[in-house]
Order: structure tokens, then C-alpha cells, then sequence
């Protein structure tokens, strides 16, 4: 124990000296009049990914370049030194007779880590590498941190997270990854515009979070003197807007829930909520189904993704099976021979599932849902017509009023996207409320407020309308084949070190 002390304090003794010569460079730079600091902008002409690409069209000609010195080598009068950039990374030839004695000086005093700016022409070497013979070498920023260690890089997952912007320079495929999110966001909003949808957006602070069940947070806004809370959902303002007349709307925004953090859940995350008039759950199956299959094809340029080892299929139609059926279909358990909320807590009890004394019929059915049929739905599933009392804003099937007209969309073994043939008569969604506020009291903190203004809206009138939420986090995890939602989070929340 006392070796691994005296070795760490060795460790952080040459850390602290190599911090300091870092320290002392800038300080000679700014003595002579060369600080980098100083400089506001460099004229960049290509990346390197465009030069090794296209290299026909840029051999021999002059480039300029941008971007962080991953790699040096000094030997006497030529160097090598590979720059990495958006898009990738390149090697420079800098030799001293073709950027001068003094800038071949100050080359050799730069650090891995620092930020150059590098002019040239782009040539093949003898090894055949595609590189950039350096006419001038300019340092744009000075880093004063040391990167971690070359051949390891950074593998601490904790630290990967905290230090996101660390994690980006020396990890390529995670850089990728958020290069890939961002393309799978821009591929959703096309596919959306051309079907005639309205991006909008709705408030982030509201006095009443409803539309999901989950525990919101609070805070204060001082102005009106007035308890205010993060929105969990997008739903009831956007409803709002069809009932305004806005028959095509679609949000794509943050939202926030009170919860635990684990692989598949964040306390903000980025949600994807449409609604359309004229339309019922049915038809959310269909848009839904060919937006993932459109934004597979277009990001990735197949319908065939692999995740964690499986070839998941989006090209195919999806399964589309009841919830009932789900069960008998992976449990044997024919739920239609329950009739009771008693009957129901039996069967539970049979196969020792937790409830609590409110619970009835319809949650049961889910719970043993979650228990035994979600580890099964590994290629795209549709689970539709969920119980009345787990689905507060959605409309009863009229032949089953036990059911509702909603589905659940798995893959993975992981909800992905949840829908309704939106309820829109105000006096049965105002039943639906006040049986939510009975719970509340009764201690769910999960269970829905009475939205009186969105009751008003219903009274206005909403036409038949289908609606969805997409999560968009695990839809980037699948086509990215990443494992933990934090890996698709830039910033995921972290408990504080201290």
C-alpha cells in the first residue's frame, strides 16, 4: 500500500513538472511576441478525410489545415507530425528548409495535444501514405493539459463521461458515434417535412408536467412568485395545437423525469412527440415503421443494423401482436380468463410478482408483461392495446373498453416508441384525471394532474388524432449499436466527484 502511494506521488510530481514546462513554453512564446492566444482565426481550406478521398483532385496543390497534434516526430532537419481534424487525421512532412529555421524551431518546442494550423501541398510518401508537405506550421492554441497516454488512451468509462471533450479527441468511433446522432436527427426532421409535418415547440416550464407517468422536478419562478415544473412530455401542448387547427405537428425537444439513472435511462433526455389529425394508432404503426426503416437507409445505408452481436431487420414488416397474446404467446398465461381485479392479484401472487393494494386488473397485465414477455421482443414488435389503467390519454378500443388503442414499439428488449389513438372526449379524459388524482393522493407520484385548460381544449374540440413519442436517445443507441444511453449523450448527467 505504501509503494502505491510513494509511486502515485512520483506520478503526480512528473505530472505537475510536465504541466509546468507547458507553462513555461507559452510564457516563451508570449515573451517573443507569439501568442497563440492572440490569434483569432486561420483560414482552413479542406479536412483531412476531403484530401485522402479526393486525392486525385488535390495532389500537388496547396491545402490548409486545422487541428490538434495527435502524434511528432523530430529527426534533425525533417519531421513528421500527424494533425487530427473533424473528420479525421493526416500526416505532415515539416522540414526545416521548407518553413524556415525559425518556424522549424518553434515546431520542435510544440506539444502533443496543441492546436496547429499546417499550409502545404498534399503528396503521396514512399510508403504510399497520403500526407501534407508543410510550407508553414502555425500554433493556434497552446495546450496546457496533458493528454492521456498514447497506446491506452482514455478506457476509464467514469472519466470518458465527465470529460466528454477528452473522450473526443482520443476516442475516433465515439466522435463518430455523436457525428452519426446528429445525422440521425437532421434524417427524422426530412422524413417529417416531406410527409407534410410542422415542427413547433412547446414550453420547457409549465405548472402542471403531465402526458407521462413520472415524477417531475420542480423549482421556483421568482418573478410570478409561483411553483413551476419541467415538462416530462411533450403531449399535452401539442394537442393543443390540433385542436388549434395545426392538423401535422411535431416536436423534438428535452424533456425531464425524476428518476434513477441506469443503461437505458437519463433524468433529460431528447424526445420526439408527433400528432396527426384523422388518423388512430394504425396509422402511427405505419409512419412510425418506415421512419426507422427512411433513417436507417439514409444514415447508415441499410435497413439491416447490427446491435450487440444481432442483426436486427427494419426492412421486414414489424410484428404487430396484442399484449394479451404477447403474454400467452411467451408465458402461456391466457389473461382473457381474468375477469377481476382479485382474480388478477392472484395470478400475480401465483408467480410472485410485487403490487401494491391500488393496483388492478390492467396493471397487473402490464407488470407481468415487463416480467415475462420485454426480454423476448428483440426484433421490432409491436405491442398494442394496452389496459384502460395504465393509459390515461388514450381512447378505449370500442369493442373492449377494458383496452385501449395504443402500442408500444420493442426492439432490443427495449421500448422505443410508445402511441395512442388520442383520447378527445373531455368527459371521459376528465374521468381519467380525476382517477389519476386518486392515486396521487394515495401516493403516486408518477400519476397524472387534472390539466383543467387541456380539458378546455377538449371541450373546443380535437378531431380523431393518432399520436406518438419516439425516445430519441434509443433509437440513436440501435443504429450505433451502443450499449448504455450515456455513451449517447454528450453530457450525460453524473453524480458530483466530491
Amino acid at each position: 500500500m505504501a509503494e502505491q502511494q510513494n509511486q502515485n506521488q512520483v506520478k503526480e510530481e512528473d505530472l505537475n513538472q510536465l504541466l509546468k514546462v507547458r507553462r513555461d513554453k507559452l510564457a516563451e512564446l508570449q515573451e517573443a511576441g507569439k501568442d497563440p492566444f492572440k490569434i483569432t482565426k486561420y483560414d482552413v481550406t479542406v479536412h483531412s478525410s476531403d484530401i485522402k478521398e479526393n486525392y486525385e483532385e488535390w495532389e500537388g496543390k496547396e491545402v490548409s489545415v486545422a487541428g490538434r497534434m495527435m502524434s511528432k516526430r523530430v529527426m534533425g532537419k525533417a519531421s513528421f507530425c500527424n494533425v487530427q481534424d473533424l473528420k479525421g487525421n493526416i500526416q505532415t512532412y515539416v522540414a526545416r528548409d521548407s518553413i524556415g529555421e525559425e518556424s522549424y524551431k518553434d515546431f520542435k518546442k510544440m506539444d502533443i495535444g496543441d492546436i496547429v494550423g499546417i499550409k502545404g501541398t498534399a503528396f503521396t510518401t514512399k510508403t504510399g501514405e497520403i500526407s501534407i508537405h508543410a510550407t508553414s506550421v502555425v500554433l493556434l492554441t497552446k495546450s496546457l493539459q496533458i493528454l492521456p497516454e498514447k497506446f491506452h488512451g482514455l478506457t476509464n468509462t467514469d472519466l470518458r463521461y465527465r470529460q466528454r471533450y477528452v473522450d473526443l479527441v482520443m476516442n475516433p468511433e465515439v466522435r463518430d458515434t455523436f457525428v452519426k446522432r446528429s445525422q440521425i436527427i437532421k434524417a427524422i426532421r426530412d422524413h417529417l417535412d416531406e410527409q407534410g409535418f410542422m415542427e413547433v415547440e412547446t414550453p420547457m416550464l409549465v405548472p402542471n408536467a403531465g402526458g407521462a407517468a413520472a415524477r417531475p422536478f420542480e423549482t421556483h419562478y421568482n418573478a410570478l412568485d409561483e411553483d413551476v415544473k419541467l415538462r416530462i412530455s411533450l403531449e399535452l401542448y401539442l394537442k393543443r395545437l390540433i385542436v388549434g387547427g395545426l392538423e401535422r405537428v411535431y416536436e423534438i425537444g428535452r424533456v425531464f423525469r425524476n428518476e434513477g439513472v441506469d443503461t437505458r435511462h437519463n433524468p433529460e433526455f431528447t424526445l420526439m412527440e408527433l400528432y396527426q389529425a384523422y388518423t388512430d394508432y394504425h396509422g402511427m404503426m405505419d409512419l412510425v415503421e418506415n421512419l426507422f426503416r427512411s433513417v436507417a437507409l439514409k444514415v447508415l445505408g441499410t435497413a439491416v443494423v447490427s446491435y450487440d452481436g444481432v442483426e436486427i431487420d427494419l426492412s421486414k414488416p414489424f410484428e404487430r401482436i396484442t399484449m394479451v397474446d404477447a403474454l400467452k404467446k411467451y408465458k402461456g398465461i391466457d389473461f382473457t380468463e381474468i375477469h377481476t381485479d382479485e382474480e388478477a392479484k392472484a395470478l400475480a401472487d401465483q408467480y410472485h410478482i410485487a403490487y401494491e393494494a391500488r393496483h388492478k386488473k390492467g396493471d397487473i397485465l402490464s407488470m407481468l408483461f415487463e416480467e415475462f414477455v420485454e426480454e423476448n421482443l428483440i426484433q421490432p414488435t409491436f405491442i398494442i392495446d394496452h389496459p384502460v389503467e395504465i393509459s390515461p390519454l388514450t381512447k378505449r378500443k370500442p369493442e373492449d373498453p377494458d383496452y385501449t388503442e395504443r402500442f408500444e414499439l420493442f426492439i432490443t428488449k427495449r421500448e422505443m416508441a410508445n402511441a395512442y389513438s388520442e383520447l378527445n372526449d373531455p368527459i371521459d379524459q376528465r374521468l381519467r384525471f380525476e382517477a389519476q388524482e386518486v392515486l396521487k393522493a394515495a401516493g403516486d407520484e408518477e400519476a397524472n394532474s387534472m390539466d383543467e385548460d387541456f380539458l378546455n381544449a377538449l371541450m373546443i374540440g380535437m378531431p380523431p388524432t393518432g399520436g406518438i413519442g419516439i425516445g430519441i436517445d434509443r433509437f440513436v443507441m440501435l443504429l450505433t449499436d451502443s450499449y448504455a444511453i450515456r455513451d449517447v449523450l454528450l453530457f450525460p448527467t453524473m453524480k458530483p466527484l466530491d
